[in-house]
């Protein structure tokens, strides 16, 4: 995720079956990160879809110089390293527009 400025992105993606508990370990790495920093700006949720090997993730960047800051955490780079060689099916993003929330991001 390299843009700039205010976004929201959803990312989606299936790993292999003997490395779902590796990804989980990985995403609650980034979050015990994210609790420690708590980065300005910054919105994230993960899930794990009930297949159990499919996973979703919220991102919502408002940083006001619209930079992730996501990507500079060292739990993020290592979740990313070797994600290619994790997945079934690789990573798929999408630019979101909220059209309504209801207590989603607030």
């Amino acid at each position: 995720m390299t843009d700039t400025g205010p976004y929201k992105k959803l990312v989606r993606y299936k790993v292999k079956a003997d490395r779902a508990q590796e990804n989980i370990d990985y995403i609650k790495s980034v979050f015990r990160a994210l609790e420690k920093a708590a980065p300005e700006g910054f919105r994230y949720t993960s899930f794990q879809l009930e297949d159990g090997v499919s996973f979703m993730h919220l991102v919502s960047v408002e940083t006001e110089d619209g930079e992730n800051p996501l990507l500079a955490f060292e739990e993020f780079k290592a979740f990313t390293a070797e994600i290619s060689e994790r997945c079934e099916e690789p990573p798929s993003i999408s630019s979101l527009t909220t059209l309504g929330a209801y207590k989603m991001f607030n």
